[in-house]
Formats: structure tokens, C-alpha cells, sequence
């Protein structure tokens, strides 16, 4: 770790000036937020029978339900991700037309190559784990809640893949239309909320990954473009959003909780309004804070926490959920359960939160230092051969298949010899290979690596 940071340190000095510390500060954040909000509301303990019971702290205390507005921060993602990418993408525009052949091709695969890449390892891992513990006779109801827990994680992925790969057409949009491309999208939200809960319209509510997320990538590129350096009015979005978001829910349809929970329908898992509104609360509230952050990762202590994060993010993201199930697997045949027979929310589980908390990071820490390596396992490289810009986008589809059957159905089979769905492991593996890379791609020219957010 010593060597990890003295290196962050190094690249912390050689930051240009004109780089937008706070874009990578959120980005570092707003993953740690999801980390330590899954720790934190995940919750295994053994009952009265003496049997693991699968629980969680939103199923026990309504009031956490009020903790899901600051630990839901995946909004924030998608408003750095916005920023991030009209930087690329207008970076590779200036140097090349838009219509040139391989040029959204190359850029697409590098963006997704960020992601992807570190995502294989923890996809093939608990393949072979769910083949290994089938023929070994556990369970298979164990086997699917174990991977179900570990690789929740993936969905994000695939609708960030999604999104990134309309960047294109939404920048143009934004250069067209400006605030209209961002306020087009409100209403195809309200109206699948529309038809989701009053028409009982099926499955036409998955579409709001697209729209409601859409919209946030958006406002990134409003940030980008200076429409939020008056910070009357990001607050002024910020007190508008807030003030929707209460009326939704609080005095309105939607549920207070930004996750799944007991009791109602999922803000999140497809999006809704209520989503939406969060999103916006969030982004008033980051952008209205920017000065004193900027001012703030002045720091050069504060500045290198942030490089370092940001040089793992993706293998904390992946691996922070294996890390748990690593964790409760020990304690629970390791130790007979120890430290387990206190029910999630009251008082004896709060007090040993801190001490959890950090078993939970320990465990972590092998895992970042193996896999966070292919988070780097990529650079220039010469000759390459273009893929036309339809099988590209077919790949990224293929890979988004695959990531959302894994998040979804899991990839452990409750049938068959193997107990894992080899399609859907296969699924990312051939998006990729369409789009003309493997598990290491190394694109010709990548972008956004001029100093500017990644």
C-alpha cells in the first residue's frame, strides 16, 4: 500500500492545473458511498433455529429507509460520467471528424475496455466457484444467493455501458438543443411511470435505465459547458429537486427508500421519478459545494487519497461484495456464526457496525492488490484493425446482456450438470470479441489521457 501511494503521490504533483480535481473527487465518492451502503445494509444473522437467515437493515427500521437519499449516489456517477465523456468524446471530434471510420469504434471500445476489463476476473471467478461448489453437492440455493450477493454490483455496469454508448448522439444534441435535451427526457420518465403503475403496461419500465440516467448524463455536460459556475443556480436546483422529491414521496405515490426495500416498488431497480428527483437534489447539492472542493483538493494529502481511489475504483466496486460473502462464509463455518446472532437494526448490531465495517476492509484489501492491476492493463498500441461502428455497437449490447442477466437471473443454474449459465458468462466475453478486443484491450490512441477526467 506504501507503494501504491507514493505513486499516487507522484501522479497527485503532475496533475495539470486546468484539471477538474472535483470530478474525480465525486467519482472516488460517490462508489465508496455504494460500498459502505451495501455493507452497511446488508445483514446475515442466525435466528432463532440456528439457521442463516438472509436479511437487511431496510426490511427492520422503516427510518433507514430516510438513509437511502445520501447512500443512493448513483446519479452522481452518472453526472461525472457525463462530464468524463463529452471530454473524450470532444477530444477525438477535434482531432478527427465524428464520421471517420474507427473513430467512434475506437473511442467506444476504450471506454468500455475501462470497465469491462476489470470486470472479467470477478465474472470468471465465481463461475468457477458456483461449478466447484455444485459438484460438491452444496446446495443450490446457496450456491445462487452467494453469487446473487457477490455480483449485484454488475447492473450498474451495463446501464452505464448503455449510456456511455449514446454519448455521440446526446453531445450533439446538447450542442443543438442545449437545456431542451435534458428537459425532453422528463416527460418519457413521467410517462413510463405512467404507464408502469396506472396503464399496467409490462416491462415498459426498464426503459427508464435509459431515460432517467439519460438525463443526468446530460446535466455533465452542462457542468462542462459552464452552465452551473452560478451556484444560485445549483442551489436553486438543488432546493427545486428537493422539494419535488418530498412531495413524491413523503406526501406522495413514490417510497422513501432509493433502493429496493420491503413494502414497495423499487425506485431504482428499473428507475422511476422519484429517482430522477434524487438525482437532481444531488447534483444541485455537488455543484453548489464545487468551490469549497476545489479549494479543498488543494490539499496535496487529499488530492493523492483521491488519485489512489480513483486508480482502484472499478476493483473496489467489483469485489467489495465478495469481500462480504468471504467474510460471512468464515464466520459462519469457520467460527459457528460468531458475531452473527444479533438481528439487523438493533442496538448490539449498530454498536458492532465499526468493528464489521472494518473485517470488511480487510478482507478487501487482497483482492485490490491482485485484481486492480487490470484497471491499468491497458495502453497505445500500433497497427489494430477497425471493426465497422454496428458490430461495435452490437458488442456493447452483447456485454450489457450479459452483465444484466448476471445482475438479474445470477449465473448460478438451478439446473443442469455445470449449475452455472454458461451463456451468460459467455455473453460479455463475445461483445468483446466483437468489438474486435478480449479481456486486455489496447486501443490505438486512448482518450482522455491528456490530463483530463477519465
Amino acid at each position: 500500500m506504501l507503494t501504491m501511494w507514493s505513486k499516487a503521490r507522484e501522479m497527485a504533483v503532475a496533475t495539470p492545473p486546468e484539471r477538474n480535481r472535483w470530478v474525480d473527487f465525486l467519482r472516488a465518492v460517490s462508489i465508496l458511498a455504494v460500498v459502505f451502503g451495501h455493507w452497511l445494509m446488508a445483514g446475515l444473522y442466525v435466528n432463532e433455529a440456528g439457521e442463516l437467515t438472509r436479511g437487511d437493515l431496510l426490511s427492520v427500521s422503516q427510518w433507514a429507509h430516510w438513509l437511502t437519499w445520501g447512500f443512493q449516489v448513483m446519479p452522481v456517477f452518472f453526472l461525472v460520467g457525463g462530464y468524463s465523456n463529452s471530454v473524450s468524446w470532444d477530444a477525438v471530434t477535434r482531432k478527427a471528424a465524428p464520421d471517420q471510420p474507427g473513430v467512434y469504434r475506437d473511442w467506444l471500445a476504450s471506454r468500455v475496455q475501462r470497465l469491462i476489463t476489470p470486470t472479467f476476473p470477478v465474472l470468471l471467478l465465481w463461475a468457477a466457484l458456483a461449478l466447484i461448489l455444485t459438484q460438491v453437492g452444496l446446495p443450490r440455493t446457496q450456491i445462487r444467493m452467494a453469487t446473487e450477493a457477490a455480483l449485484i454490483p454488475v447492473w450498474f455496469l451495463a446501464v452505464y455501458l448503455l449510456v456511455t454508448a449514446c454519448t455521440p448522439v446526446m453531445f450533439r444534441a446538447w450542442q443543438r438543443f442545449g437545456w431542451l435535451s435534458f428537459a425532453a427526457l422528463i416527460p418519457l420518465a413521467m410517462l413510463t411511470d405512467w404507464l408502469t403503475f396506472t396503464a399496467k403496461v409490462p416491462w415498459v419500465n426498464f426503459t427508464n435505465f435509459l431515460w432517467v440516467f439519460l438525463a443526468i448524463h446530460q446535466l455533465g455536460f452542462a457542468w462542462r459547458a459552464g452552465k452551473f459556475d452560478n451556484r444560485l443556480l445549483a442551489w436553486g436546483w438543488f432546493g427545486v429537486g428537493l422539494a419535488v422529491l418530498v412531495r413524491i414521496t413523503v406526501f406522495g405515490f413514490y417510497p422513501v427508500s432509493m433502493v429496493s426495500a420491503p413494502g414497495g416498488f423499487s425506485n431504482s431497480l428499473p428507475p422511476t421519478l422519484a429517482l430522477l428527483a434524487l438525482g437532481m437534489v444531488q447534483v444541485g447539492l455537488v455543484l453548489g459545494l464545487e468551490p469549497l472542493g476545489r479549494r479543498m483538493l488543494g490539499s496535496v494529502r487529499l488530492w493523492t487519497a483521491t488519485v489512489l481511489m480513483n486508480g482502484m475504483i472499478m476493483t473496489v466496486f467489483l469485489w467489495h461484495l465478495t469481500a462480504f460473502v468471504l467474510v460471512m462464509t468464515v464466520a459462519w463455518l469457520g467460527f459457528g456464526g460468531a458475531g452473527l446472532d444479533t438481528v439487523p437494526g438493533s442496538a448490539a448490531w449498530w454498536l458492532s457496525r465499526p468493528l464489521w465495517l472494518g473485517i470488511y476492509i480487510l478482507a478487501l484489501l487482497p483482492m485490490i492488490a491482485i485484481f486492480a492491476r487490470h484497471e491499468r492493463s491497458f495502453g497505445p498500441i500500433r497497427g489494430g484493425r477497425t471493426v465497422p461502428r454496428l458490430r461495435a455497437v452490437l458488442g456493447v449490447l452483447a456485454i450489457c446482456a450479459g452483465l444484466g442477466a448476471t445482475a438479474g437471473l445470477t449465473i448460478a443454474s438451478p439446473e443442469g450438470v455445470t449449475g452455472v449459465r454458461l451463456w451468460v458468462i459467455a455473453l460479455p466475453l463475445l461483445g468483446a470479441a466483437m468489438m474486435g478486443f478480449g479481456p486486455v484491450y489496447r486501443p490505438r490512441n486512448r482518450p482522455g489521457s491528456s490530463g483530463e477526467p477519465a
